[in-house]
């Protein structure tokens, strides 16, 4: 099978796709989040179906998302220590003349008020516009999520507006904040 291992690094971080034996140490820093901090931190997760047969066939689904061009998945590694910081992914919304993705991004909380956010995802934008040939990145983030909001103005994305009734969740369909910022921006 044909492996996709982009990366890069940043002064304290590397970003790449997850692999087999990182299985430990992703599931040690899931275990030790604390509890729920805001309306969108899930907090403590119970991971007792999350075994290593779980996770070999999550790495391979993250593999077959970025090989097809649909999804690219990143751990969040810090660069001296290994540990496993967070998530960062870019889901492909259309290529050809748009070269078009949406970014998501998650820091364990054990892990926050550190810049670790920013820096992954500066870092992660780099990647996207050099690595995988992304012109427009947005971020979709929902309307009273004030600290995603703050993160991506904080690497240089730009407000760009409403979309109303964009994503159906909690049982309806809810308004989301776009936040845009293209390969010629400068991303901080």
């Amino acid at each position: 099978m044909k492996e996709f291992s982009v990366q890069k690094e940043s002064a304290r971080l590397v970003i790449r796709p997850l692999k087999l034996e990182d299985y430990q140490n992703w599931l040690s820093e899931f275990n030790a989040r604390f509890s729920q901090q805001h309306a969108y931190d899930p907090g403590n997760l119970d991971m007792s179906e999350c075994t290593e047969e779980w996770f070999k066939d999550l790495v391979n689904k993250h593999q077959d998302l970025a090989i097809s061009d649909m999804a690219h998945v990143f751990g969040v590694f810090h660069k001296e220590d290994g540990t496993h910081l967070g998530m960062v992914d870019f889901s492909t919304l259309a290529r050809m003349n748009f070269q078009w993705a949406r970014i998501g991004y998650t820091i364990h909380n054990q892990h926050w008020r550190k810049g670790y956010g920013k820096e992954a995802v500066s870092t992660a934008l780099q990647l996207a516009f050099q690595d995988l040939d992304f012109h427009r990145i947005e971020a979709h983030i929902n309307m009273d999520n004030r600290p995603s909001s703050q993160l991506a103005e904080s690497v240089g994305m730009v407000y760009e507006g409403v979309r109303k009734g964009f994503i159906y969740e909690n049982e309806k369909w809810t308004d989301q904040l776009v936040y845009v910022v293209t390969a010629e921006s400068d991303i901080e």
